[in-house]
């Protein structure tokens, strides 16, 4: 990437109709001496010259910098003074706005004049070429120029109200325009009148037609416009889109040119962006679909590298601020945990393991993200990460997002380590008040090894002798601020997060971008095959005959639920009417179990272990065994109502059974009115079973708000940039981030004081940037 620092003489000033370069004046109030009644957007067109020469006067003026818009944009809560008087005027200040309007503009989120340059498009209305022929494609969409030779009205005998216009083009052909219920169009329309008329274009077998065709204008001097799309805004009810955009192409224009550039002219030039005057102008006022993509791209752009400099800042402030317990693995260490882990390492496990000891082995806190498909053995690197804290002295802590998997991973670990002097406990919301205590005094004593535990262990009284490392495991929705919530002390722990559900890479670089990454593709050697299946209800009495006999070989089996219980008007499968219908219906022979969230600890407890045992037959639950539950033994899953599961949560669920050495089999069953193929994430999940490939594809059908719950992830949303479409984007935002802070690392340089500003008003709270610079 060209240094930012490169020279451009681009864009300056003029009088064509361009915006000159911005015009730093002085932050200090104190020098300027302008008149109150000179406006400060005039300034912006001046000339370094000609400024110069004003500087004397300035004296009396209030203001210091050029305001940012754009951090109005991302952040409604600035104060006043950081943006124009105009800009910052109610929206009723603007003339000809009329109270409806803008209580209509109020619903939408517009209060003040600057909302409205940022309330982009949703779309574009692209008008077909004019069509100069005489021949035309039945029923096709085009654009002609004509002129009126006739018009005339009349209503139909249900009071339908008709408007006809004859229309000649310049060709010769006639066609025929009809409006329906549209009587204000007759004041419009003027014999001898030049219009463009578009629309879809049918014969009657007389003459060609248009109906509700949209017309425009055209000056018998001047040659029409065909490549002006036409925006679409967002709406509220009452509002018409003809009369929004009337109103904005006659408001923006004189707001446009107030708005403060942030990026400077060499970083705009690296990134290949337009001005933010010109960026504005092509998307509100488009004379092409390409202008449209390019101010798209400038927002996008600008949006994805404030998101990336706040995430570098607050990764750097960490590592300038923060120390951690030193867990070096030397080779005695590293070949001790190696003989207490009950499997082999793979390849790729044994990577995973070296940059975790790797990061463990320095004073800077490790914040890592450990990624890896269904049963690719991330559980058992995290055991040896937290034998590494023991080997030293010190403690580490596991959470798991619900108490069934907190349960599984005490009981593998106590299992596990049952020969070694290693001491594990197990601390959920269930425990008993004096069982608790117990265990509070024996952690702040030191007297635990490995703590196993779910959001409990975020409680305030929870006190750790020597905590090194905590492990958070299959919790994508664990955001930035609450995986912050145990780095407290004097010395920082090492933070792993785990996650069964592979993260697309656009997500990996924004929602866990404060994180290292590593990965495990390999499956553990040997696992058998998986055969994954699509079907309808009609066809579920062939399947339970499969089950059954798949029961009978002495195999077990899962049915999944996307509910508890049912209402009364909801046509839907539950988890309890499920349980009873099978066990009084086809596996009446059989042992049925029940498994949900609503049981309480104990109760789920005893139904894993009785299923574990091979005491229940059927497991009928809900999607709390997504995560991380393993019996060997069962084989087989019948995933009910499966369209209304996600596509990445199917493939979890799917992970729970081939967890041995017998083959599985799942099969999702589709509700009476999905078709499942038709249906793209069901023939999505039947065609492939590598995880990473079907989270970008959930990516795509579902957006990255659905997929992680990034609403939960402690960062705003983003309102411009889309990661399920903008990779290339995202990749660029931070890399120029990253290189951007090597060369000023606190923002300082004048040049960055805008896009300083911008992204500390962002993301300056939720990341505890506040004090940076």
């Amino acid at each position: 990437m060209r240094s930012f620092h490169r020279q451009t003489t681009k864009n300056q000033t003029s009088t064509n109709g361009k915006i000159p370069p911005r015009v730093d004046l002085p932050r200090n109030p104190q020098s300027v001496d302008l008149p109150r009644k000179v406006d400060l957007p005039v300034c912006l067109g001046f000339s370094e010259t000609a400024y110069n020469t004003l500087r004397t006067r300035l004296q009396e003026f209030h203001g210091s910098t050029p305001p940012s818009a754009q951090a109005y944009f991302l952040n409604s809560q600035l104060k006043e003074t950081e943006l124009t008087p105009r800009l910052t005027a109610p929206i009723e200040s603007m003339p000809t706005l009329g109270a409806e309007l803008a209580n209509q503009l109020h619903k939408m989120g517009v209060h003040r004049t600057v909302d409205l340059l940022f309330l982009f498009p949703r779309d574009y209305e692209e008008l077909p070429p004019i069509n100069y022929g005489t021949q035309f494609e039945e029923d096709s969409r085009i654009s002609v120029l004509g002129t009126i030779r006739e018009i005339d009205e009349r209503v139909s005998q249900s009071g339908t109200h008709i408007l006809g216009v004859l229309l000649d083009t310049h060709q010769g052909v006639a066609i025929r325009l009809i409006w329906f219920n549209q009587r204000f169009r007759k004041s419009q329309l003027f014999l001898g009148k030049q219009i463009v008329a578009s629309g879809n274009i049918k014969s009657t077998g007389l003459n060609w037609e248009i109906v509700q065709p949209q017309t425009s204008f055209v000056d018998s001097d001047t040659t029409p416009n065909e490549e002006c799309p036409k925006p679409i805004y967002p709406l509220t009810e009452g509002l018409k889109q003809a009369v929004m955009r009337r109103f904005m192409a006659r408001m923006l224009p004189p707001l446009i040119g107030q708005i403060e550039e942030v990026l400077p002219s060499s970083l705009r030039d690296c990134l290949q962006v337009m001005p933010i005057h010109e960026a504005l102008t092509a998307i509100h006022l488009p004379k092409s679909m390409d202008e449209v993509r390019q101010a798209q791209r400038r927002f996008k752009i600008q949006e994805l590298l404030v998101l990336q400099l706040a995430i570098t800042l607050q990764r750097r402030r960490r590592e300038r601020e923060s120390q951690a317990l030193v867990c070096e693995a030397s080779a005695k260490i590293h070949a001790r945990i190696l003989n207490r882990l009950p499997y082999q390492l793979t390849a790729d496990q044994l990577q995973a393991v070296a940059e975790i000891s790797h990061d463990m082995s320095t004073p800077l806190p490790m914040n890592r993200l450990l990624q890896g498909d269904v049963g690719s053995g991330k559980t058992l690197v995290a055991q040896y990460a937290m034998l590494l804290c023991v080997a030293h002295g010190y403690q580490a802590a596991l959470m798991a997002p619900t108490e069934v998997l907190a349960h599984q991973h005490a009981a593998t670990f106590t299992k596990s380590l049952s020969s070694s002097r290693v001491r594990v406990g197990k601390l959920t919301g269930s425990l008993a008040k004096k069982e608790r205590t117990l265990l509070l005094e024996q952690l702040a004593a030191g007297e635990i090894d490995l703590i196993i535990g779910t959001h409990a262990l975020l409680a305030n009284d929870i006190q750790f002798a020597k905590l090194a490392l905590v492990i958070v495991d299959e919790q994508h929705k664990f955001g930035v601020q609450q995986r912050a919530q145990l780095r407290i002390g004097t010395y920082q722990p090492h933070y792993l997060v785990l996650s069964a559900t592979p993260i697309p890479r656009t997500i990996a670089m924004t929602i866990f971008g404060d994180l290292d990454v590593s990965t495990i593709r390999q499956k553990p050697p040997g696992r058998s095959a998986l055969h994954t299946y699509i079907t309808t209800t009609d066809q579920l009495p062939a399947w339970w005959s499969f089950v059954n006999k798949q029961l009978e070989a002495g195999r077990q089996a899962y049915v999944i639920t996307p509910r508890i219980s049912s209402g009364q008007n909801e046509d839907t499968f539950s988890a309890e009417q499920v349980a009873n219908q099978l066990q009084s219906g086809p596996f009446a022979q059989r042992r049925v179990g029940l498994l949900h969230g609503r049981l309480s600890a104990d109760a789920k407890e005893e139904t894993l272990t009785l299923f574990a045992s091979g005491e229940i037959d059927i497991l009928v639950s809900t999607t709390v065994v997504e995560v991380g539950i393993d019996v060997a033994n069962a084989t087989v899953m019948t995933i009910l109502d499966a369209e209304r599961l996600g596509l990445s949560q199917l493939h979890q669920l799917r992970g729970r059974v081939s967890r041995g050495t017998h083959p599985g089999f799942v099969c999702a069953v589709a509700s009476t009115d999905c078709n499942p193929q038709e249906n793209e994430r069901l023939l999505a999940f039947e065609s492939s079973d590598d995880g990473f490939a079907l989270a970008e594809r959930d990516l795509q059908l579902r957006g990255p708000g659905d997929l992680l719950g990034t609403n939960q992830s402690g960062l705003p949303p983003l309102r411009v940039a889309n990661l399920a479409t903008d990779g290339d984007l995202v990749v660029l935002a931070r890399d120029t981030a990253q290189q951007l802070l090597v060369e000023d690392p606190e923002l300082e340089k004048a040049e960055y004081s805008g896009i300083k500003r911008q992204t500390l008003a962002r993301y300056g709270k939720c990341l505890q940037l506040v004090d940076v610079g």
